[in-house]
């Protein structure tokens, strides 16, 4: 799955973490979609499997790129905002408000940071299948 068009809100990790979860239905259902592309005996003159196993290579491919450019988009807007709390701080070091909304997206950008590797792993699994 591609990502939405409407860009994504890198604002709230849930929704962050939800959206990847939808756009990952196709690693999740790699074996599924093996199973249904490549034809059995009995149908193997009427699918070209070659044709078939093209697109899913290519669904995949989309997909796992779609992914990347949206963690790496949020990943870029957090640190954007991690930066610009920092200088802020820097000139307000007495403001706990704002070191405790540092504080958080520090946390948020780690969590995203993290569904790299996630994604590596996804789609380190899905090759192999």
């Amino acid at each position: 799955m591609a990502a939405p068009s409407g860009g994504v809100n890198c604002e709230e990790f849930a929704e962050f973490q939800e959206l990847l979860k939808v756009m990952r239905t196709i690693d999740d259902r790699i074996v599924h979609e093996l199973n249904t592309t490549v034809p059995t005996a009995s149908f193997a003159g009427k699918i070209d499997a070659s044709q078939t196993c093209k697109q899913l290579y290519e669904s995949l491919m989309e997909a796992h790129a779609s992914r990347d450019r949206v963690i790496k988009n949020c990943i870029a807007q957090t640190s954007s905002v991690v930066k610009h709390l920092r200088e802020e701080r820097e000139k307000n070091l007495d403001d706990l408000t704002l070191l405790k909304q540092l504080r958080k997206e520090q946390t948020k950008l780690k969590w995203m940071q993290s569904e790299l590797n996630v994604e590596e792993v996804v789609n380190d699994r899905s090759w192999k299948v």
